[in-house]
């Protein structure tokens, strides 16, 4: 190889400025890794989002048949900071809706276990769940976002939504906007509390805990619900950029009329299921980062999101994947489908995964995983035997599809 520190077919990128015929771009604070020979157009992009997309602070990761690929970070730890504190590989960032793939794997492995049926409602975990109507919301339905209950009448103070008790009675008490079942509509915030009260209610321990012992120690990942005090300093700040209107390649940075219009109206389901908690907590804020939110808050590296994917689909490092193979296909297999009540476009829904499409397009049809608006991006492609984690600390104003992400990915399907 000819790539700077290229040894064994791996092609290292450390300190680089200017490759790809970047044109002597600087990146502030470097970018670094290292990539598996023919996965060269996964570093070239990653190098261009700096460049041409408003990037701040990044990471990538890949994994294939249970094996990393691609490792790259770059840029600044803190959105608003310099070179002189860079991202480093160990550096973690809220993911927010990219939680939303924990959250489910919960909930799927507690079913895996026998402990938790898909088919069962609600109410049989959560008696108080039944109330105005709810007692035929089943568990299958909060995974497909057909619950009903995307929104609240009165929305949560970010205190109030870091309650998980006074939090969980709201939805609770909260009458369904559609018969449930019938139609499916992004669960944005109120994903945290069903999800999290049914582990709860399950298991009788904290969602974040479960998720800690269960998932993230044994397969050794980066990736916290509830981020420990022992591991804040690695979490960086984030914020919002903005980057040119239409991104290389036609890569769509704005969203569509329709869209915009429904996030514009107050009386809107979009507006009001984004705004479950009002006003929006402050993502640095130590106490909402210890927290544990499964629809929003979790704290990931790059190769902790990664890593998680792979580890659903199989054996990474001698330790055997978390899902069976009838699971996976389980977390894969269509459940809603057409447009959103909530994201207005059309999306579809596995349990609890996004699957390939339009709102959400990810490697491949058979692909599932989650992206975070704004950013974050994370998901496992079976077929191929991909695993991908994207984190970033800088926000855009889209939901999904995010442009460097996008740009990933259509480079990762390229070196494929």
């Amino acid at each position: 190889m000819s790539d700077k520190g290229g040894v064994d077919g791996i092609a290292g990128v450390d300190g680089i400025a200017g490759v790809g015929g970047m044109g002597g771009m600087d990146v502030p604070g470097g970018v670094h890794g290292t990539v598996d020979a023919g996965f060269e157009p996964v570093r070239d992009a990653f190098v261009r989002n700096f460049g041409e997309r408003g990037e701040r602070g990044a990471a990538v990761a890949v994994y294939r048949d249970g094996r990393k690929v691609v490792d790259l970070w770059g840029g600044v730890r803190d959105v608003d900071g310099n070179e002189d504190a860079p991202w480093e590989p160990g550096t973690a960032q809220v993911i927010r809706s990219a939680t939303k793939g924990v959250a489910a794997a919960a909930l799927l492995l507690l079913h895996q276990r026998g402990e938790l049926d898909l088919e069962a409602p609600v109410g049989a975990y959560w008696p108080e769940f039944k109330a105005h109507g709810k007692d035929g919301v089943l568990v299958r339905h909060v995974l497909t976002h057909r619950a009903g209950v995307p929104a609240l009448d009165r929305p949560l103070t970010p205190a109030e939504a870091l309650d998980p008790d006074l939090a969980a009675a709201v939805v609770a008490a909260q009458a369904p906007f559609w018969e449930p079942g019938t139609d499916h509509g992004y669960h944005a915030q109120t994903y945290s509390w069903l999800t999290g009260e049914l582990v709860r209610r399950v298991t009788g321990r904290a969602v974040g805990e479960w998720i800690d012992a269960e998932i993230a120690r044994p397969h050794g990942l980066g990736l916290w619900v509830g981020l420990p005090e022992a591991e804040a300093a690695r979490a960086g700040r984030m914020g919002r950029i903005e980057p040119p209107p239409t991104a290389p390649g036609g890569l769509r940075t704005r969203p569509k009329r329709n869209v915009a219009q429904a996030y514009a109206d107050p009386a809107s389901l979009t507006r009001r299921a984004f705004g479950a908690i009002d006003p929006l907590p402050d993502e640095n804020d130590p106490a909402y980062r210890a927290a544990a939110l499964p629809a929003s808050n979790g704290i990931a590296t790059a190769d902790g999101l990664a890593r998680f994917y792979a580890a659903l689909t199989g054996e990474v490092d001698g330790v055997a994947p978390l899902f069976t193979p009838e699971t996976v296909d389980a977390a894969r297999a269509e459940a809603s489908a057409g447009p959103d009540r909530v994201l207005v476009v059309p999306t579809r829904f596995g349990l609890g995964y996004m699957l390939h499409g339009g709102a959400s397009p990810l490697l491949a049809p058979g692909s599932f995983g989650h992206p975070g608006r704004g950013g974050a991006l994370g998901f496992a492609d079976p077929e191929s035997g991909i695993a991908f984690g994207y984190v970033t600390n800088g926000m855009n104003k889209g939901v999904t599809a995010d442009p460097r992400a996008q740009a990933l990915v259509t480079a990762l399907r390229a070196a494929l």
